[in-house]
Parts: structure tokens; C-alpha cells; sequence
């Protein structure tokens, strides 16, 4: 879904609106032309692109305020023909959440990846030269974060979707129920993972017993995956929903790791119920 740009007139200035914020064009940047910009939107994220207007990405990255220092109004969505009542709340909350406009400032591909900032900076997962496994990496938030703090190591990106190329990563199109998955991912990686990392989640049904059922079943798949790709002292982190992950897979990771925890980063929203096992200090063999 593509929304049009947005502009009206009004006597010697123009007008821009943008995510519900209208401002004076002559006082906020200067400039007496209306900017077209446009909004894309899917299952994930919201993705803006502001046309490479250096004066819109100046006052985007002041944050929700205006120039005068006064915080600007929460952007209202009105339903329209096509759109339920749940698009449209759906689309408001992402209009308003600072996440998503934080990730377009700085080049991330979805919200997400200031989750895999916070678990990292309570648990020290990434380093710059270690090599790291992403599962279920589309659209490519948590794959970016990893890119960016390597000097030297390595970072391979799996999905069954298609990625878009990621500088300083390899992107796998890969099932990883899949018999090839392993050492396809393991020949990509050139060695042993210091991580293994998964924020997959299934469709939900709104059945709490059956979603739960639903995730639980993908973290065990994602940790089938990381045991066989770990070396010794990895972490594996995965997300589940709170309720914590099923009681078989929780067993095992006290057994094979060190030390096993649950995390709910700052990025995840308050109302969503997924949360992050995260396991650290692989024993490998032992």
C-alpha cells in the first residue's frame, strides 16, 4: 500500500504534512517548495522514504518535536473504504511509535533492530569479530545491527523469504526444516558461530494456548539448528511468547548452557507478549 503524498497551500506558504505533522515549510526548513514524500507500510514495519531531502531528515531526527521545542500532536488515522477499523489502529500505532521513526533516521530496515541492540547491550552477544547466525532475518533489521559491529568477523542472514543484500553480511534463502540447512548455513559462516539468533514468529490466531504451541515449535527448530553450528561458549537467543518457551526446550538449554534467562528489551512493545530466551556459554559435546 502506497500512500500519496500529502500537500496543501495556504496563501504565500506551503504546507507539508507528514505522519499527521503539518508544518510551515519557510519556518521549519527554510524552503518555500512542497516536498512529496511518500509512505510504504507492510505486515512488518513502516518504511518512509523522505525523497534524500536533507532539510526533512534534519528535523526527523530532532524527534517529535517542533522547532519551537513544543511536542507535536499524535498523528490520527481515519478509516477509509478497504482499510478495517484494525488497519487503522494498526497503521496509527506505527505512525506514532518512535521505534519505527528511530530505524528510518538511521537506515534500519524494521523497528526490530533495537531489540537485538538492547539484548546485546545487557548481554554482550556481539562482537566485531566473531561470526554470527540470524534466522529468519527478513526484512533485515537484525542482520544490519550485526553488520555494522563486525571488523573482521562474519554474519549470515537466513529466510525462506527473499532479503535484499546487506552490505557485510551473506543472505541464505533457506528452509532450515530443511536436511541441507545446517551445513549450507555452516559452509556460509567459514567456522563455528559465537551466536545463533532468532526472532521468528509464526502468524498468530488470537489463540493464546495455539500461538504459544505455534512459536514454541519454531524456537525448538531454531535451537536444532544453533546446537549443531555453536562452538563452545555461544549464546543462542530466541523469541517466544510470554509464558516462557515449552518445557522441554527450556530443560535442555539449562543442560547445554550456562546460564539461560528471559528478556524483554525496552523496543518490545508493552501489549505484545513476546519476549527473548536468551542462553549463554555453550557446552559443546560435554
Amino acid at each position: 500500500m502506497v500512500l500519496a503524498p500529502l500537500s496543501t497551500s495556504t496563501g504565500m506558504r506551503n504546507v507539508i504534512l507528514l505522519m499527521g505533522w503539518s508544518m510551515s515549510c519557510e519556518k521549519q526548513t527554510g524552503c518555500s517548495k512542497v516536498v512529496c514524500l511518500l509512505a510504504a507500510c507492510d505486515d512488518n514495519d513502516l518504511h518512509l522514504n523522505p525523497a534524500n531531502y536533507s532539510g526533512f531528515r534534519k528535523l526527523m531526527a530532532r524527534g517529535n518535536r517542533r522547532g519551537d521545542g513544543s511536542r507535536m500532536l499524535a498523528t490520527r488515522v481515519r478509516t477509509a473504504r478497504g482499510r478495517s477499523n484494525a488497519s487503522a489502529r494498526w497503521l496509527q500505532r506505527q505512525l506514532n511509535d518512535p521505534y519505527v521513526q528511530k530505524a528510518q533516521i538511521e537506515g534500519y530496515r524494521s523497528r526490530a533492530a533495537f531489540k537485538l541492540s538492547e539484548l546485546d547491550t545487557r548481554f554482550n552477544i556481539l562482537s566485531p569479530n566473531g561470526r554470527f547466525v540470524d534466522l529468519g532475518c527478513a526484512p533485515g533489521g537484525w542482520t544490519q545491527v550485526i553488520a555494522k559491529r563486525l571488523n573482521g568477523g562474519s554474519v549470515v542472514g537466513v529466510d525462506i523469504q527473499d532479503v535484499d543484500p546487506i552490505d557485510g553480511a551473506t543472505i541464505l534463502k533457506l528452509d532450515i526444516f530443511s536436511d541441507e540447512a545446517v551445513g549450507k548455513i555452516s559452509q556460509a559462516l567459514g567456522g563455528l558461530a559465537d551466536a545463533v539468533l532468532s526472532d521468528m514468529a509464526p502468524s498468530t490466531t488470537g489463540h493464546k494456548r495455539t500461538d504459544q504451541l505455534r512459536i514454541g515449535a519454531l524456537a525448538e527448530a531454531a535451537y536444532d539448528v544453533a546446537a549443531q553450528l555453536l562452538g563452545t561458549g555461544g549464546t543462542f537467543a530466541v523469541k517466544v511468547f510470554q509464558g516462557g518457551a515449552p518445557s522441554e526446550l527450556l530443560d535442555l538449554l539449562k543442560k547445554d548452557f550456562s546460564e539461560v534467562k528471559h528478556a524483554k528489551p525496552p523496543a518490545s512493545r508493552s501489549d505484545s507478549a513476546e519476549m527473548y530466551l536468551v542462553a549463554t556459554g555453550f557446552r559443546k559435546f560435554e
